[in-house]
């Protein structure tokens, strides 16, 4: 029985998730790419620092908004090791702030401060602006016109 030939062809399936994933990961960039500009221009931040407040900001429980870290990590998806050097950065400008959670002592709570709510507050024009933008641009491009299509019918959801 013959090897398969070098270059063998996917199946047709195999070939359209590919293409799929490939528009995804292309929307994805173009998006990122154009806010963290935005964001360092107008707001001296970076995406995943917006994303951090962003998601402190929406987590009450008393006084200011806060996670444990590792929810955090996961919250925007990314390692603990990248979040703790995140979340030290933040806290070196007074943006956020951590503490020992009360009913685990084990545990490190990471809580918006009001500088970081002004900031967030600042920030998120220029955030939903330049979304707007990167979406309308990706839109005129045929390959990626239907991802912007399903991320516009979104609703109900957060990040």
């Amino acid at each position: 029985m013959p090897d398969e030939p070098h270059g063998a062809v996917a199946p047709p399936a195999e070939q359209a998730l590919a293409q799929g994933w490939c528009a995804l990961s292309s929307l994805h960039g173009r998006i990122e790419t154009h806010i963290e500009r935005a964001l360092q221009a107008g707001h001296d931040l970076s995406v995943r620092e917006f994303s951090v407040l962003n998601v402190l900001s929406g987590q009450h429980d008393g006084d200011g908004g806060h996670l444990q870290m590792k929810q955090l990590a996961d919250s925007v998806v990314l390692s603990q090791s990248a979040t703790t050097r995140l979340v030290t950065r933040l806290e070196d400008r007074g943006l956020l702030a951590r503490y020992i959670c009360p009913g685990d002592r084990r545990g490190i709570y990471t809580n918006v401060s009001d500088e970081g709510l002004k900031l967030l507050e600042e920030a998120r024009p220029t955030h939903d602006t330049a979304l707007r933008e990167a979406l309308a641009e990706a839109a005129r491009r045929p390959e990626l016109a239907p991802l912007v299509a399903a991320v516009e019918g979104l609703t109900g959801t957060t990040c």
